[in-house]
């Protein structure tokens, strides 16, 4: 037995065997602990055969790391210690990639199958929404506001346009894979119907597009990996036995922002013996905005499960904190004006710890919480937050302190006034570890091509990252675009690096613009490769490391890739069948903005606002999910950063320039999913999904405001501003609030 000294709600917790359970826990509640004790308890006392281990499944790569962390810990608390722990600590997509490389095949993909690298994705995007618009570029125009002149038409079409339609495929493609549609699939239901559905035809057309141009490249995206993952279960009942007999037990973590296709998957491997627990906190799903993921998965699974459990305990607050967090799930449930939102947040009620328990609430300040109900400008806003902050600080150099806000661009405009009154300010979590990011880009590019050295597509990638310095002086970067274009052409990869004397392809071809700069850049960049190839017997660790060597100068790039070494070390020893294409694939997905497979610097590992005493931490009320601080300052809390559903309020994804405040984006995937049922065309009417996604994207910011208060240990302050046209007024749930505190 570990030796543990659990909470009431948690003993109830350990006291699992098998079966279903669903686990609904609290902010600060301690479930990675509770989850981490019951994955060493299932491990100690016998519950697992000869080549088994717990599956441990969890939304981001820092909770992979701290459960990884916190097992150990309580195994050698319980005298455990085997060479190779049996438990597997994957994301979903981890866990996707997993199951796919066992059997490529099964779903038409090669051994050596890439997954495709985020900034490439978003390039593809962009081109097939530009190359739209330039051969229909009328389009749009019936959803345009008739108001709009020619003039700010071809601005439109220019700057805006794009961009939304590339959202508009984004979230089209993501949909249709989420429904395990293919383009043709797709087209087969559109053309079927009786009447068009244009904005459907223009998201086939542009997901048809997506999909030739992932073909060409020989690469999938992380929806193919989920979709594919679960083709493989369902094509090969031995695949499918041998992971249920490996993965006998499944402990699902942050199951508020699972999808359909998540819950599907891990359904299939739980099996018969249904041993599948799954915690998560439906007040917390952020997520969910032209996503496909969505809490009612797992409030569903709550009312099926064999034991529902409430995890109700936080030592995070003070008593005055959890009061108003709780208030705002009773007004939200009882009185919000909108009633169709009334469902957005739900009980348990927060709880503060047990009288003994040795994480105990922090004293009660009752004072300590501030709405400041002045309106006030956007930068006066600012100012009263910078200000407060600059007598506050003085005094408090040993607490943490952070401000949230409800998106990037309030983040950097925060940081600068900051720093102009010479405050430390942390933007690491604004800022998303692009750094790490990047390092692990070109780390993964090179691994990729040294894995398929005969492929010129890739060496042309690999050329790139070798010109990477240049990348910010436009007109260098035309000839690295050039000459990567040109390297794609070749033929016949030995021919430009180990030629024979009659074969020099660098020799034979005509050079575009600049002939002396693209030839004496070739020419080194040969010497490069051939460099870069000695490298191929190493271990990995090794190859890495000499990588760097040559292609880093920074301090902190070199720092990433000795921990991606010894990462992709522990990788290739845990998996004994890997070569480079699967190791490269491992770095290909760190380098990605969503959910990674490893965990390998701070911002990615786990941000831990105690080493930040002192200093201000500048965060998005998402990125800020899961920590928590001694002071927190939550701000722009208006009516179209929090709207409430009235008609007053304006909407993030309803631009101006759409004629009705249309939401394209939803729009568009109402009618994908007119489509696609058996209803078929007849019940879709314009404005209607425009409505359904205000509610909502209400319901997901009545949820973040209940994350932002809940962030705060000690103290909390509140404020909002009448916007750039001054027309905003203070969230619904702001005023309601304020009223709260004023009659406690």
């Amino acid at each position: 037995m570990v030796n543990i000294l659990p909470r009431p709600h948690q003993e109830e917790i350990l006291e699992y065997t098998r079966g279903t359970m669903g686990i609904s826990a609290v902010p600060g509640s301690g479930k990675t602990w509770t989850l981490s004790a019951l994955a060493a308890q299932l491990i100690t006392e016998g519950y697992l055969d000869e080549g088994q281990e717990v599956l441990i499944v969890t939304l981001t790569n820092s909770a992979v790391d701290n459960f990884s962390s916190r097992i150990n810990v309580f195994l050698q608390a319980g005298d455990y210690f085997p060479l190779i722990p049996p438990y597997r600590i994957r994301t979903l997509h981890g866990l996707a990639h997993d199951i796919v490389r066992e059997r490529p095949d099964l779903v038409g993909l090669d051994s050596n199958f890439s997954i495709i690298d985020e900034r490439e994705a978003d390039k593809i995007l962009s081109d097939i929404a530009k190359a739209w618009l330039r051969a229909k570029p009328s389009t749009l125009i019936p959803y345009l506001s008739p108001d709009i002149d020619q003039n700010r038409l071809n601005w439109l079409q220019r700057d805006h346009l794009p961009d939304l339609l590339k959202s508009i495929t984004y979230a089209f493609n993501r949909t249709a894979k989420d429904l395990q549609l293919s383009p043709r699939d797709v087209w087969t239901r559109l053309e079927q119907l009786p009447l068009s559905l244009p904005l459907a035809e223009m998201g086939a057309d542009m997901y048809t597009e997506y999909e030739r141009a992932l073909a060409y490249r020989g690469v999938v995206d992380f929806d193919d990996l989920i979709r594919n993952a679960l083709q493989a279960l369902n094509t090969d009942p031995n695949l499918l036995e041998r992971l249920q007999y490996r993965w006998p037990y499944i402990l699902e973590d942050e199951a508020q922002d699972s999808n359909r296709l998540q819950e599907e998957i891990l359904r299939i491997l739980a099996g018969e013996a249904k041993n599948w627990v799954r915690v998560g906190d439906p007040n917390q799903a952020i997520f969910e905005s032209f996503t496909t993921a969505n809490p009612r998965y797992l409030r569903d699974f709550m009312k099926k499960c064999e034991s529902p459990r409430e995890l109700p305990n936080s030592g995070r607050s003070t008593q005055s904190i959890i009061n108003l967090a709780n208030y705002l799930i009773s007004w939200a449930r009882d009185e919000h004006p909108v009633i169709e939102v009334r469902d957005a947040l739900d009980e348990p009620f927060i709880q503060p710890t047990p009288q003994g328990d040795p994480q105990p609430n922090p004293p009660d300040h009752p004072s300590g919480i501030h709405f400041v109900a002045k309106e006030l400008t956007p930068a006066a806003e600012l100012e009263t937050v910078a200000a407060s902050i600059e007598r506050w600080l003085p005094d408090h150099q040993d607490q943490t302190i952070a401000v949230l806000v409800p998106r990037n661009q309030r983040g950097f405009q925060i940081i600068d006034l900051l720093r102009t009154r010479n405050i430390d300010v942390v933007d690491s979590l604004l800022r998303s570890s692009s750094t790490t990011r990047f390092a692990a880009g070109a780390l993964g590019n090179i691994l990729r091509y040294l894995g398929d050295p005969g492929n010129p597509r890739k060496l042309a990638t690999v050329y790139k990252v070798w010109r990477r310095a240049d990348r910010k002086d436009p007109d260098i970067w035309s000839h690295v675009e050039d000459t990567s274009k040109l390297i794609e052409t070749c033929p016949r990869v030995e021919d430009l690096i180990w030629p024979m004397p009659d074969r020099d392809w660098l020799e034979l071809i005509e050079y575009p613009n600049d002939e002396t700069g693209i030839r004496d850049s070739l020419y080194r960049f040969r010497a490069y490769i051939r460099q870069i190839q000695g490298t191929i017997l190493l271990p990995v660790n090794q190859i890495i490391l000499s990588l760097a060597q040559e292609l880093f100068e920074d301090p902190a790039e070199l720092a990433i890739a000795h921990k991606l070494a010894g990462l992709l070390k522990q990788a290739e020893n845990s998996n004994s069948d890997w070569r480079l294409p699967e190791l490269a694939g491992e770095l290909a997905v760190i380098a990605r903005n969503e959910r990674r497979f490893l965990g390998f610097s701070e911002d990615d590992t786990g941000f831990d606002p105690e080493s930040y005493r002192g200093k201000v931490v500048v965060s998005t009320v998402h990125k800020a999910k899961g920590l928590e601080w001694d002071r927190v300052y939550l701000i722009s809390v208006n009516n179209y950063n929090f709207p409430s559903g009235m008609d007053c309020d304006r909407y993030f994804s309803e631009k101006r320039y759409i004629r009705n405040r249309l939401n394209l984006e939803a729009e568009t995937l109402e009618q994908l999913e007119a489509a696609t049922t058996s209803s078929g065309f007849d019940w879709y009417q314009e404005g209607l999904a425009t409505r359904k996604a205000r509610l909502d994207y209400v319901r997901e910011r009545l949820r973040l405001f209940y994350v932002g208060i809940t962030r705060a240990k000690k103290e909390l302050m509140v404020t909002w501003n009448n916007g750039r046209n001054s027309d905003l007024r203070p969230s619904i749930p702001f005023t309601e609030l304020q009223s709260f505190l004023d009659e406690a």
